[in-house]
């Protein structure tokens, strides 16, 4: 048998997974009957008989077989049976610790942490109206209730989310700035190599050769460089994405970022070069040839 570490326990009655949307995959969930009820100083101690836990923890601890009917040993150290498997989630409660490790697990228990948490399911558009009423209600039916918040699960996701979404806006712009240091990287050096090229600019110009022959040509020249460049880039973003979905389970790239990515540096890196060769096609080939 397996201890349950690195997994976060929840508290819920035979309707909680239907509440939450999820489903069971194998086995079973919770009966009325099952149901314990909240946990007190005085029955602390006492066992969980059967848990229901996500597929992925379930494949943590068994990844060979079904783990309906399997044994685990809760966190006092006492076998529990596994009773249900059911779908991947994030928690039953969007909270920081429902970004789990390796999954989580339900207990047949009613919830009661600093008082009772109530969920409730609403038909789509009637959330707000149902948040009213089940406020007003609870409220009227015990005078003694107090209510300490009524919040939608929307707003526990983005506070739970908010920290990841400042670190995408951070990333964001970094990237942002990354791209505007590139272009000018490029075009400095664009500049410099019209700069020590000028005579030879002006003997083709003396040769007879167009402006527009000028700009295509360091417009290519330009070009190979810049692709050699995407082609290595490309190499390690796949090498590195490739390493941390089997290091961390992450997800790996999408091929449309990667494309993205290739024709945005791509044409950055063709805006940057297209000035410094217009420029050198505009020096006369009077000028250019007498350039030291």
């Amino acid at each position: 048998m397996s201890e349950l570490i690195g997994a976060y326990a929840y508290e819920m009655d035979e309707q909680g997974l239907q509440t939450l949307g999820s489903h069971i995959i194998a086995g079973r969930g919770f009966r009325k009957e099952e149901i314990l009820p909240p946990m007190t100083p005085s029955n602390s101690a006492r066992p969980y008989p059967q848990i229901v836990m996500t597929q992925r923890l379930a494949r943590t601890f068994f990844p060979d077989g079904n783990a309906v009917g399997k044994h685990v040993y809760d966190y006092m150290g006492r076998p529990v049976t596994i009773v249900g498997i059911a779908s991947d989630m994030v928690g039953p409660w969007p909270t920081a610790e429902g970004n789990f490790i390796h999954g989580a697990y339900w207990v047949p228990e009613q919830p009661l942490m600093f008082g009772f948490h109530y969920l409730v399911r609403t038909q789509p558009g009637r959330r707000d109206e149902i948040m009213r009423v089940a406020s007003q209600h609870l409220s009227e039916s015990n005078m003694d209730r107090a209510i300490s918040s009524v919040r939608s699960v929307e707003y526990f996701k983005q506070a739970t989310y908010l920290t990841g979404q400042v670190t995408v806006d951070t990333l964001i712009i970094v990237t942002a700035l990354l791209l505007g240091v590139a272009a000018l990287g490029i075009f400095g050096l664009a500049t410099f190599n019209v700069t020590t090229r000028t005579k030879q600019i002006g003997t083709r110009r003396a040769l007879g050769a167009r402006k527009s022959d000028v700009v295509r040509y360091f417009m290519v020249e330009n070009a190979l460089i810049t692709t050699a460049g995407i082609v290595l880039g490309c190499v390690l973003a796949l090498g590195v994405g490739y390493w941390l979905s089997l290091q961390y389970e992450l997800p790996r790239l999408d091929l449309y970022y990667l494309v993205g990515g290739i024709l945005a540096l791509w044409g950055i890196g063709q805006l940057a070069a297209w000035q410094p060769a217009r420029r050198a096609a505009g020096v006369p080939p009077s000028v250019a040839t007498r350039t030291a």
